[in-house]
């Protein structure tokens, strides 16, 4: 295959699977702009492994990409000093279809207390619809860390949304 046609399938791909991939990266991030990046960066990437990821699945190459790659920036955030007060621009929340709003919807909002390994294996299982088999490859992980990740990760979503709905009235 020509150089030329790899490239016209590569950009057919990008333009088919943009909104798929970005509501997972927005997903996974909680933030439509650090989506955006995560999965620029994803696609550059892809980009040079196209050739290899298109004889695969390479839905399933660019998903595992977002997922590792929003995991590395999650451990270089760590390192950074984390303090307990928020910057004014970060205080509100954003849409995740883009814009800012007042109030975000409950269950984004348990999600996004989740810790981030927690919310990758919800990301992928439940709205991504992956096996637990598929999520444990694309997380780079074991199918039993899969199944105990999403058991702590659906008792806490749980908890939240009750205890939400006991204090509205």
């Amino acid at each position: 295959m020509s150089r030329e046609t790899e490239d016209a399938a590569y950009a057919d791909f990008v333009e088919a699977a943009w909104h798929r991939h970005l509501r997972t990266a927005t997903l996974l991030t909680g933030d439509r702009h650090r989506a955006e990046e995560l999965l620029q960066d994803c696609l550059v990437k892809l980009y040079v492994r196209w050739r290899r990821a298109a004889t695969d699945d390479p839905h399933a190459y660019l998903r595992r990409m977002l997922a590792n790659n929003h995991v590395s920036w999650w451990r270089r955030r760590r390192r950074e000093l984390l303090t307990a007060d928020l910057p004014e621009s970060a205080a509100r929340p954003v849409d995740p279809l883009g814009g800012r709003i007042d109030e975000l919807d409950e269950l984004q909002l348990a999600l996004r207390a989740l810790p981030e390994r927690q919310r990758a294996v919800v990301v992928l299982r439940h709205f991504e619809d992956l096996s637990e088999k598929a999520t444990a490859a694309a997380l780079g992980c074991s199918v039993g860390t899969v199944k105990s990740q999403n058991a702590r990760a659906m008792a806490r979503l749980r908890t939240t949304l009750l205890a939400n709905q006991e204090t509205t009235p």
